[in-house]
């Protein structure tokens, strides 16, 4: 488990590495403790497969989509400046792949979103099983930092999300893959976007404004799963100046329509993905359950169009977490809110 300090300063190594690009190279072996998992690369793995869209998306944004041989767990489409390379890369599954069909690719490293998938429990394998066949697994920190994933599948978060982890990620993949300078790049890039959206809401000056994030529902008519207090939308929410109606620490716990209707939230963000696991996985769907449900309908976000809709994966601790705080920003922007 990492330490803020630990996060910092590994952060601040690749800036140093920025800096001083004759130094922009990773020094073999390479040690980390990753979620808890010591780690040792002699080399840089020559493939990779993704458990997971957050991670294959950010092996794409670094450059190393040609070292990719297959990938799963897919909430919406990939981004659209990867759409020929993602055509070219085998898709494992669309949402859990088997261990075998990860094993049978023969990579030289497993990158993962969810310990859910491949974790202590994991449902696809535990890291101690690809560590027998010789083969060394990566997770995203942001699934592990400041969260205790032992209490369900989404887990539980201990401390609020922060991009911190999601950078951590981004500048160890590209330590791993020997491409430093690529992971300071990117994430001097993303940054930058954070600031400028953060700024923005801010000009704002918003008094008491509040949201919430609906993710989805497991039917139209029970309690929808929303965001808590801690995940990626909630440091979103803090970061624009909203305040989240859901007081949970679950990363999306089911709350009651009646509840989120008497806190009245100012601002309703909804989800917008591919996947259709459920009914209220389709946005259309969402949005004339807002308009219709006796109870929904009469929130006053609803009443005055303060609806906005954000791609799915942004809600995760992705890099699209970025473009989903400058949507969110722009939004705000436009309500006229004050």
């Amino acid at each position: 488990m990492f330490t803020k300090s630990l996060t910092t300063a590994l952060l601040g190594a690749s800036w140093l590495a920025l800096a001083q690009p004759s130094l922009a190279e990773t020094a073999y072996p390479l040690h980390l403790t990753n979620c808890g998992v010591d780690l040792v690369f002699d080399k840089a793995p020559e493939s990779a497969v993704t458990v997971g869209q957050a991670a294959t998306e950010i092996l794409y944004a670094l450059g190393l989509g040609d070292k990719v041989r297959g990938t799963s767990v897919w909430f919406t489409d990939v981004l659209p400046e990867f759409a020929a390379l993602n055509a070219s890369v085998e898709r494992l599954s669309d949402n859990d792949p088997s261990f075998e069909s990860v094993v049978a690719k023969r990579p030289g490293l497993v990158a993962v979103q969810y310990e859910w998938h491949v974790g202590p429990q994991g449902i696809v394998a535990t890291r101690d099983q690809f560590a027998d066949v010789g083969i060394p697994t990566y997770t995203l920190p942001a699934d592990c930092v400041g969260k205790d994933n032992t209490s369900g599948s989404d887990g539980t978060r201990t401390a609020m999300y922060s991009l911190d982890s999601l950078y951590l990620g981004v500048a160890e993949l590209a330590q791993i893959f020997n491409i430093p300078e690529r992971g300071d790049a990117l994430i001097a890039d993303l940054k930058a976007r954070e600031a400028a959206a953060i700024a923005k809401a801010r000009d704002l000056a918003l008094a008491d404004a509040s949201a919430v994030f609906w993710f989805s529902s497991a039917e139209m008519d029970i309690d929808p799963y929303v965001a808590g207090n801690g995940g990626a939308p909630a440091f979103m929410m803090a970061a624009l100046g909203l305040r989240n109606v859901i007081d949970s620490a679950e990363e999306w716990p089911t709350v009651s329509w009646e509840t989120i209707a008497r806190s009245n939230p100012t601002v309703i963000v909804v989800a917008r993905m591919e996947r259709r696991r459920f009914l209220a996985d389709d946005v259309e769907k969402k949005l004339e359950f807002l308009k219709t449900d006796p109870v929904a309908s009469q929130m006053d976000a609803v009443k005055n169009g303060r609806i906005v809709i954000l791609d799915a994966h942004g809600m995760d601790p992705s890099i699209r977490n970025i473009a989903a705080l400058e949507v969110l920003a722009d939004a705000l922007a436009g309500f006229g809110l004050k």
